[in-house]
């Protein structure tokens, strides 16, 4: 992978950090720091998984390979949000 390659990760990954904030239902009382690591976190998991499946490179837009991304993030940012809550209590 080049470096183009990892600064787009990247930002996508921030992109789905929020998407999956949006997912998870109710309010999530996590910095927004961590949403965004979660998110770069889940693309990368993501690619891996699609890459695994035979679903990374498709024509046009990967909508299965943002599907299994977005999900990563949902669920890190529930569990990130159950620990975060519990932590500060």
């Amino acid at each position: 992978m080049e470096i183009s390659g990892v600064i787009t990760a990247i930002v996508i990954g921030l992109i789905i950090g929020a998407l999956g904030r949006l997912v998870v239902p109710g309010k999530q009382d996590i910095p927004i720091w961590l949403t965004l690591v979660i998110g770069v976190v889940a693309a990368f998991l993501g690619t891996l998984v699609a890459g695994w499946i035979g679903v990374a490179d498709t024509a046009g837009i990967d909508w299965i390979e943002l599907f299994i991304q977005v999900a990563f993030a949902a669920v890190g940012v529930a569990i990130a949000a159950g620990g975060w809550g519990r932590r500060r209590v």
